[in-house]
């Protein structure tokens, strides 16, 4: 298992080695941990790194979605935006389709950021923790989280939001490292590596429970407070 773990860690390297980072030599123990902490890799930004990131992400073969994905969604919006929204993983449509922003839950969020923010959605960047859809609506593993991660933290190095806004559990669990459930954290912020994060409930959750609307519209007029 320990070898499975290391020769995995090793892909995960010489993948992200591609897109632009650099690394120097460390025990390999310490590895996961300066990947999550960001530790471990220096960022060059410009255009060409922005596609060539974008390019490994769409084949990447880090974990076991890979074998099973129609399209792989990125991320999209505004790469100069102050505002993130990072959601758990894609939906059905949106692999099917191939399309960031289509279905009921996209259209509540998008209702939320331009009734109660005020701003187009034009002007905020949609990520997600891991950029396959699971299978049959399974929540997502460790391993995929963790395959994706540097992918998302390479997202918000480029962009560099000053909010990120976490849709549900699963998003803000994998951004932090922080098991507390949803519903104690949500409307709270967290300060970290220069952005403030807002974790809020997932849309899914409001389709099926309406009345929880009335905390979210809270959070929403919380990030509002916080727009430079």
């Amino acid at each position: 298992m320990r070898n499975l773990q290391n020769a995995l860690t090793l892909k995960q390297l010489y993948q992200l080695k591609q897109i632009g980072y650099r690394y120097t030599n460390l025990y390999l123990s310490e590895i996961q941990n300066n990947i999550k902490k960001k530790h471990l890799f220096s960022k060059k930004k410009d255009i060409q790194t922005v596609e060539y990131s974008r390019a490994n992400i769409l084949n990447c073969s880090l974990c076991q979605l890979s074998k099973s994905r129609l399209n792989v969604i990125d991320g999209g919006g505004n790469s100069d935006a102050d505002i993130m929204f990072i959601l758990d993983s894609p939906t059905y449509l949106q692999e099917s389709s191939n399309r960031l922003f289509i279905g009921n839950s996209s259209q509540m969020l998008i209702n939320m950021i331009e009734n109660v923010l005020l701003i187009p959605k034009s002007q905020i960047y949609f990520t997600h923790i891991v950029k396959c859809r699971p299978p049959n609506a399974q929540p997502i593993t460790p391993t995929q989280a963790h395959s994706c991660l540097p992918y998302l933290h390479k997202e918000i190095e480029l962009v560099k939001p000053k909010i990120i806004v976490t849709i549900g559990g699963e998003a803000y669990k994998y951004l932090t490292g922080d098991n507390r459930s949803i519903a104690d954290v949500r409307g709270t912020q967290i300060k970290k590596n220069g952005y403030t994060i807002i974790p809020t409930f997932h849309i899914k959750y409001l389709l099926r429970n309406p009345s929880a609307k009335r905390y979210v519209f809270e959070d929403m007029k919380l990030v509002r407070s916080l727009i430079p």
